[in-house]
């Protein structure tokens, strides 16, 4: 018998195993455009350990974000109050405050007054703005009747007091709206990442399993 004959008898490479790990690495790389080039390095010299690094992080950041939680929560406070003095500087960043309002029912970081921090729409006497001392309309309560929505809704509310505001805008805070909302979320945002983690982790097992495959052909040949 041939020596060639005799690799075909021994070791051989599961193509079940080989399509999977690569449908996983299809997957992967999907996440971000980042792990493109490292990626490729990756599947070629080390893509079992690469799984495993990636799980490892994943795993850190879950851990560092409980323990900093209080931290995490003033780095929100401050990346939303930055965006709300740079309202009107970028549509995008316009369209992503006006979406996150919207979506939890909130205004500004911890309130209405927030808006305070916008050239357009704070309350100082020397503001020209017609939106002085107003907010932007995804902070107004949606009439349902209403087809068009009217921009021009929050125009001078912060005049009102507290009480008389609560009819007309969401008077709490996004910050403390995203954290109620984890809360309400927290099973499915759990879930989601546990279901990730355990991919990761077959994931994983099958670069193994693909690699003993290989080192097992290798010694046959």
């Amino acid at each position: 018998m041939s020596r060639k004959q005799r690799h075909f008898k021994g070791a051989e490479v599961s193509c079940c195993v080989k399509y999977i790990l690569f449908g996983f690495n299809i997957i992967f790389w999907l996440l971000g455009a980042a792990f493109l080039s490292i990626g490729l390095w990756a599947w070629a010299e080390k893509f079992s350990v690469f799984l495993g690094l990636i799980f490892f992080l994943e795993l850190t950041t879950g851990i560092l974000a409980f323990v900093f939680k209080d931290w995490i929560k003033d780095q929100l406070n401050f990346f939303i109050n930055n965006n709300v003095k740079a309202y009107r500087d970028d549509i995008d960043l316009q369209n992503l405050i006006d979406f996150a309002q919207e979506y939890w029912s909130c205004c500004g970081a911890h309130g209405p007054d927030d808006w305070n921090l916008n050239i357009y729409f704070n309350c100082t006497p020397n503001n020209p703005s017609r939106e002085r001392c107003g907010v932007p309309f995804s902070c107004c309560i949606k009439d349902p009747a209403e087809d068009v929505i009217n921009t021009q809704c929050g125009y001078d509310v912060r005049r009102l007091t507290d009480l008389e505001r609560q009819p007309f805008i969401h008077t709490k805070g996004c910050v403390g709206q995203f954290e109620k909302w984890l809360q309400d979320n927290l099973i499915l945002v759990a879930g989601i990442f546990v279901g990730i983690a355990l991919l990761q982790i077959f994931g994983i097992c099958l670069a193994q399993n693909l690699v003993s495959d290989i080192k097992a052909v290798k010694a046959n040949w």
